[in-house]
C-alpha cells in the first residue's frame, strides 16, 4: 500500500469535508432544499472573490467561464488587448480568434510578468480596444501578474479588465472591486480544494453596460441568461448538484479559516518550497515574479525532467506537474495550493530529492528539506 501526495497546479487535494459532501445522497435542483444550498454558495463566492456584484456558478471547466467572458463581452470585429505570458495567456488570445475578435497582444517572455505600462502604452494607442484580457497566476511559469496596478490603468479607460483568476482564486489575494477588475473566472479544482467542474464568473457593471451590446452568439455560456435564472436562485440548466453542495462545505472552511490567514499559509508554503530549490542548487524559473501558488523550478542541466517527474509519481506516489509547451522537459512545477499542509511540502521536497539523487544529480541530501523546515519554524 502506499500513499499518494498530489502537489500539482490542479486538481489539488480534497478535504475529508468535500468527500464526504460528495457522497450524500443526490436531491433534485428545482427545489427549495437546492435553492438555499445555492444561495449560500453563490453569497460565500462573492465572499472570496471580495465583490459585491454578480457571481456566476457554470458546469464546466474554468475555460468554459473564459469563454462565457469573451462571447458576453465582445463581438466580432471588437479589439481586445490579451497578455500571454505562457500557455494560458494564449487561451485568451485563442478564444478571441476563435469568435472574430481583434486581439492585440502583449507577448511577454515566459517566466516574467507583463509590465503595466505596456498596458497602458497600448490602450493609449488604441481607443477602440474594449477589453484587456490577463491572468492573476500564469499555472504554466508560476509567475503572478500585478493587477491592482493594471487594475489602475485600465479604470481610467472604457475598456474592461478581464482577469483569468483560475489557478489563483482562493489561494492569493485579489481584490475583485478595489481592484477594478471587471470580469473575473476562476475553476473548482485548484484553490477551491474541488473536483474539476464548476466555473465562476463575477461581473461588474461596467461589464453589464458592454453585454447590453454584445452580437456575439451565444447560448448555454450566455449571463444574461444566467442572470434571469439567479434573481429567481435558480440555474438556467441542470447544475452539477453534488459539486455545488460540496463547494458550500469548502465556503464555509474558507469564511472559518478567513481570507488573511489562507493567504499567509499559501505564502509560507510557496516561501518554503523555494528555499527548499535554492537550497538544492535548482534555479527558480521565474525568480522575480514567482507566486505563492505554483513554483517553477529549471531542471537541472543532465537530468530528464520528464523522467523525474514520471519517476516521483509512478515508483513513489508523489504527483508534481511537468512544463508545458515550449518547457516541456525544461521544469517541473511544485504546486502549494488549496488542501496542502507544511508536511505535504516537505514529503514533496524528500521525494524530489530521492529522486535526483537516484537520477545523477549532485547536492547535500536533506539540504531541501532543511531549508523548507527553517521557513515552517519561523511562521
Amino acid at each position: 500500500m502506499r500513499k499518494n501526495y498530489l502537489l500539482t497546479p490542479g486538481p489539488t487535494p480534497l478535504p475529508p469535508e468535500v468527500c464526504q459532501a460528495l457522497g450524500r445522497p443526490i436531491i433534485h435542483h428545482r427545489t427549495p432544499q437546492f435553492q438555499a444550498i445555492l444561495k449560500e454558495a453563490t453569497e460565500g463566492l462573492k465572499y472570496v472573490f471580495q465583490t459585491e456584484s454578480d457571481v456566476f456558478i457554470l458546469t464546466s471547466s474554468g475555460t468554459g467561464a473564459m469563454e462565457a467572458a469573451v462571447v458576453n463581452l465582445l463581438s466580432a470585429k471588437d479589439a481586445a488587448l490579451t497578455v500571454e505570458s505562457g500557455k494560458f495567456g494564449e487561451r485568451w488570445t485563442e478564444l478571441c480568434n476563435g469568435y472574430g475578435i481583434l486581439a492585440d497582444v502583449i507577448k511577454v517572455e515566459w517566466g516574467k510578468a507583463v509590465e503595466p505600462a505596456e498596458i497602458e502604452k497600448r490602450l493609449k494607442a488604441n481607443p477602440n480596444i474594449k477589453a484587456v484580457f490577463t491572468t492573476l497566476c500564469e499555472t504554466s511559469t508560476g509567475v503572478a501578474t500585478d493587477i491592482e496596478a493594471i487594475g489602475k490603468i485600465v479604470a481610467k479607460y472604457n475598456a474592461v479588465l478581464v482577469v483569468d483568476a483560475i489557478s489563483g482564486l482562493g489561494a492569493i489575494d485579489l481584490k475583485t472591486d478595489a481592484w477594478g477588475v471587471d470580469v473575473c473566472v476562476s475553476g473548482s479544482q485548484k484553490g477551491f480544494m474541488l473536483p474539476p467542474g464548476l466555473a465562476f464568473i463575477s461581473v461588474s457593471k461596467k461589464a453589464w453596460d458592454m453585454i447590453a451590446v454584445s452580437k456575439s452568439p451565444r447560448y448555454y455560456f450566455d449571463l444574461t441568461v444566467a442572470r434571469k435564472a439567479i434573481q429567481k436562485t435558480d440555474t438556467p440548466f441542470t447544475p452539477a448538484i453534488s459539486l455545488v453542495i460540496a463547494l458550500v462545505e469548502v465556503l464555509r472552511m474558507m469564511k472559518q479559516d478567513g481570507l488573511e490567514n489562507i493567504f499567509k499559509r499559501h505564502h509560507t508554503m510557496a516561501s518554503a518550497t523555494k528555499a527548499a530549490m535554492k537550497a538544492l542548487g535548482l534555479e527558480l524559473f521565474a525568480p522575480t515574479a514567482s507566486s505563492d501558488v505554483v513554483t517553477a523550478v529549471k531542471v537541472p542541466a543532465g537530468i530528464d525532467g520528464e523522467k523525474l517527474v514520471k519517476t516521483m509519481r509512478d515508483a513513489y506516489g508523489v504527483t508534481i506537474a511537468g512544463g508545458q509547451a515550449e518547457l516541456k522537459g525544461k521544469v517541473f512545477r511544485f504546486a502549494h495550493m488549496g488542501f496542502i499542509e507544511e508536511f505535504d511540502i516537505i514529503a514533496g521536497i524528500a521525494c524530489l530529492e530521492k529522486v535526483l539523487k537516484e537520477l545523477g544529480y549532485s547536492f547535500e541530501l536533506g539540504a531541501g528539506v532543511k531549508a523548507a523546515e527553517e521557513v515552517f519554524l519561523k511562521k
